[in-house]
């Protein structure tokens, strides 16, 4: 009886052994694998990292950059070999407007006219294609015509500076009716809080969104990140949120160096024209 029990421990011990071993390799051949939660697919998954794929969306970002058209230099060549879809909106009227709305829609980019509105402050500039308040429903129209003939690869509007045009109902009006009659959108640059621009839109049935966050209003290349950061705060919040800088180098160096990084976080780069409605 005493030498039967010591042969069952021996036979214990042995598949003790056996079964140990077994599971040290199984935790040997597992130890590089990725941690999948139950509804991840494997197919997005690299060995060692996740796949962009697998990044969850936090939020769409559509950005303008204003004041294309007066300058054809390097600051304008950097703005077209950003890897990101981004609207690029051209004054009438200056010397590269009509060569950089043909480059920018070439390359992939989205145009739209950054039409000059009259401002409650002395501007200079854009005198033939301005609209101001005092101008006759004719005047305004042969004046929006003009320009959307000038620059047919646009295929909405913003307004460039305004403070008083955006603020008058009839202009507005007047202006949601041949954007509508043409099939442009039109984002509103809210360079005044009297603006009726937006909402005169909405009621004329034209694609409409506004501006959530202004970049660069100060050419610093810090305050501009910042900006940057406080527009992904809307768009995680919002769902959709526009920013607006302009053509210059400091903004051209920050986009340049945080896409990329905004995109792997979970943020979709998108055209102005996705977010109107």
């Amino acid at each position: 009886m005493g030498k039967t029990s010591d042969n069952q421990k021996k036979i214990i011990y042995f598949l003790a052994v056996i079964v140990l071993a077994f599971g040290v390799k199984y935790v040997l051949s597992i130890r590089d694998e990725p941690v999948r939660t139950t509804d991840e697919s494997p197919d997005i998954y690299i060995k060692g990292q996740v796949s962009v794929d697998s990044i969850r969306h936090r939020g769409s970002i559509a950005i303008i950059i204003d004041d294309f058209g007066y300058r054809n230099d390097k600051v304008s060549e950097g703005f077209l070999k950003i890897d990101a879809s981004l609207t690029y909106a051209i004054i009438p009227g200056h010397e590269y407007s009509q060569s950089f709305s043909s480059r920018a829609k070439q390359k992939g980019y989205e145009v739209i006219v950054h039409m000059p509105f009259e401002s409650r402050f002395k501007t200079k500039g854009e005198r033939e294609y301005i609209l101001e308040t005092d101008m006759t429903s004719e005047e305004l129209e042969i004046r929006i015509n003009k320009v959307l003939r000038h620059l047919p690869e646009a295929v909405g509007m913003n307004n460039h500076q305004g403070s008083k045009t955006s603020a008058d109902k009839r202009v507005m009006g007047i202006l949601a009716s041949i954007l509508k009659r043409n099939g442009k959108y039109f984002i509103d640059s809210r360079t005044t809080k009297e603006t009726v621009a937006e909402v005169t839109m909405r009621n004329h049935q034209v694609p409409t969104n506004r501006r959530h966050v202004f970049l660069d209003n100060q050419d610093n290349i810090d305050l501009i990140k910042t900006q940057l950061k406080e527009l992904i705060q809307k768009a995680e919040i919002l769902g959709v949120a526009v920013g607006i800088g302009h053509a210059k180098e400091k903004t051209l160096t920050a986009l340049k160096e945080m896409i990329p990084r905004i995109q792997t976080e979970g943020y979709d780069f998108v055209f102005a024209s996705e977010v109107t409605n």
